[in-house]
């Protein structure tokens, strides 16, 4: 299952207080940044070189997020989830959070060239910003041109589209106020019945 959302949608809280903790494997993606206070290398992301983002093979999706206000001198993000991260969780039902549905797609071709997108259910839980999304996203904010970066990254219908993608459930997800469409609910009964 794709969780795909604009920074500040809910999308970690959504699945750490709605997906059944024993029923999903959140993939852990990876990073060329340090770890933040209290990170943990393999917990919460795989903290790698620049040099292994340079073989793409390694990687069942790759981006380079901040390549659009790039120059010389500066760091380069680089976010990815790696194939050993999917081979190692091959047979559970898998969660992809990130942003761009184009990342969501690369996940898509990456298992139909492997040929295994028969044992796998494509589902997109797309999250409904708030209004404030990009203020509740600065709070995070650690990385300098972390906020235009941010705001460049979207997830709109649009991008759905272009990345030949749909989402099945539209979700509000927050502290204030969650919305979870009861198809959606449903989903998880047939998840659980099934495991």
């Amino acid at each position: 299952m794709f969780v795909n959302g604009l920074s500040g949608s809910g999308k970690d809280y959504f699945i750490e207080n709605y997906l059944p903790k024993n029923l999903f494997h959140n993939l852990i993606v990876a990073a060329n940044r340090q770890p933040r206070d209290g990170e943990i290398d393999g917990v919460h992301k795989y903290f790698c070189s620049d040099e292994y983002f340079d073989k793409k093979d390694n990687f069942a999706t790759w981006s380079w997020v901040n390549e659009f206000i790039w120059e010389p001198g500066k760091q380069k993000w680089f976010y990815g989830i790696p194939e050993f991260e999917v081979f190692n969780n091959i047979g559970k039902n898998l969660v992809y959070n990130v942003i761009e549905p184009r990342y969501s797609r690369q996940l898509v071709d990456w298992f139909i060239r492997h040929k295994l997108n028969k044992d796998y259910q494509f589902k997109i839980a797309y999250l409904l910003p708030p209004n404030n999304n990009f203020e509740i996203a600065q709070k995070r904010a650690n990385m300098p041109d972390d906020d235009i970066v941010r705001r460049h990254n979207t997830c709109d219908p649009i991008d759905f589209l272009r990345a030949g993608l749909h989402p099945d459930w539209l979700i509000k997800s927050s502290k204030a106020e969650t919305i979870i469409p009861e198809k959606f609910k449903l989903f998880i009964k047939q998840l659980e019945i099934s495991k």
